[in-house]
């Protein structure tokens, strides 16, 4: 069995996910400092893709300005693709996001992803002040229509084109967290990222939808599924899952409405929340694999042989910049085999 499981982990890429996390007693210059020194690191390990999310009004996450902070690691790095995972497009015209990754494309050819999530990342009183509102969900299947033919060859007598943009070949992920995304990936033949490391409630049902109703079209012949999965890695069990309780303060701080810096890990998780607190945050974060290198290594083997993910993005919420960097090389290890 462990040798049946260590092929797959050797077969299957591996990514990561960043927040551009702003730890206490820290600030967002050396959030972007540490998310480059990241990137290299997962260069350097062999990390498939590195993505960014757009998130707002929130202090201890610095990726607001996505775009921008994908060509800084971008900039920095020289093989791994940089993306978005992702671009909340009810938050912008599909002109400006064709636009942008046209000229991240073009600075940075053949290593730029594009995910599209159709949630606004934040509150509703920050949504009306990012000054684009969004009506519905039957808006965003119609906006990524329009966002990928932007990226088509521009046509004689085109009105609205990208430039630069135009002929581009900029791969485009739908995101999601529920049946719906599966069901638009899966209808315009693009790749598809579930978002289980905080929402994992549909994620087989997802996967099941996705695969049954995907149409091949000129992105991609055949469905490609990727699943987010939290891996808190350290040295022994006792030290990951005393670095978990980073994640599991900030989600119990999101539940009580007040978002706040990454904090530092405690001792005693179970004297910071309340029995219901702890239900919410053990669901959402469901999808978590927190121990040293033989517990990861199992561990990560299991989630893949139950869910048959095609890709894995990889997300490690700790205060700590260098146990971070250790947690990331503890998981490429257990990926990558003996």
């Amino acid at each position: 069995m462990r040798r049946r499981r260590l092929y797959h982990l050797r077969m299957i890429p591996y990514s990561i996910l960043d927040l551009a996390p702003v730890c206490e007693g820290s600030d967002a210059a050396q959030a972007f400092r540490n998310s480059l020194d990241l990137a290299r690191h997962a260069e350097k390990l062999g990390y498939t893709r590195f993505w960014l999310a757009e998130h707002h009004n929130m202090p201890g996450i610095a990726s607001a300005a996505t775009a921008v902070l994908i060509g800084h690691v971008a900039g920095g790095t020289q093989r791994i693709r940089v993306g978005a995972g992702g671009v909340m497009l009810p938050n912008h015209s599909p002109l400006q996001v064709a636009e942008q990754f046209g000229t991240l494309a073009s600075l940075y050819p053949g290593r730029i992803d594009l995910g599209l999530g159709r949630a606004p990342g934040t509150d509703q009183a920050t949504a009306r002040a990012l000054r684009r509102y969004f009506e519905g969900a039957d808006e965003f299947p119609r906006d990524v229509q329009e966002l990928l033919h932007y990226f088509e060859p521009a046509q004689p007598g085109q009105p609205v084109r990208a430039v630069p943009g135009a002929g581009l070949d900029v791969p485009v992920w739908i995101l999601g967290s529920s049946l719906f995304g599966a069901q638009l990936a899966a209808a315009l033949g693009l790749p598809y990222a579930f978002a289980s490391h905080f929402a994992p409630d549909a994620m087989d049902q997802a996967l099941q939808v996705y695969r049954r109703q995907f149409r091949p079209s000129k992105h991609r012949e055949r469905p490609h599924a990727m699943l987010g999965l939290n891996v808190i890695a350290a040295e022994t069990d006792a030290e990951a899952k005393r670095l978990f309780t980073t994640a599991q303060q900030a989600f119990v701080n999101l539940r009580r409405g007040r978002p706040g810096l990454i904090p530092p890990p405690i001792d005693d998780i179970e004297s910071y929340w309340q029995p219901h607190e702890k239900v919410g945050v053990e669901q959402a974060l469901a999808c978590s694999v927190v121990g040293g290198p033989e517990t990861v290594e199992r561990s990560i083997a299991a989630f893949i042989e139950r869910h048959q993910p095609d890709e894995l993005m990889l997300v490690a919420n700790i205060y700590d910049h260098r146990l971070r960097l250790r947690s990331f090389e503890i998981a490429a290890q257990a990926l990558r085999g003996p």
